[in-house]
């Protein structure tokens, strides 16, 4: 993989990550001003933005165990290149993840 390769998969997973977090919160306030049920969507947008930061990941980094086999597999034949690249790609994914996480607290606003 070359780097520009890496860096293009590094982009593409921050971004479906923050997607991932943002679109269903949004949707997620919506749902709770449509049926009317407390906390508020805010709250709910911001609870939401929480519990389901972990399945963006798991979605951006293409939603199997795959990638953690690759790097225990790469590690356990001596080549750490691959799995510090593979590492690399999950921490991208879990960046995106947090700024979609935080962009959610920001539109919310404080408690």
């Amino acid at each position: 993989m070359t780097f520009s390769e890496f860096l293009s998969k590094a982009i593409h997973d921050f971004f479906v990550a923050f997607g991932v977090v943002f679109g269903a919160s949004m949707l997620a306030g919506a749902a709770s001003v449509i049926t009317m049920q407390p906390p508020g969507p805010a709250e709910v947008m911001k609870q939401f933005s929480e519990n389901v930061k972990i399945w963006a990941v798991v979605v951006a980094i293409g939603g199997t165990i795959d990638p953690i086999r690759y790097i225990e597999q790469s590690v356990t034949e001596g080549y750490f290149s691959p799995a510090a690249k593979q590492v690399l790609l999950i921490v991208c994914a879990f960046l995106g993840a947090h700024a979609g996480t935080e962009l959610i607290r920001w539109i919310a606003g404080p408690r």
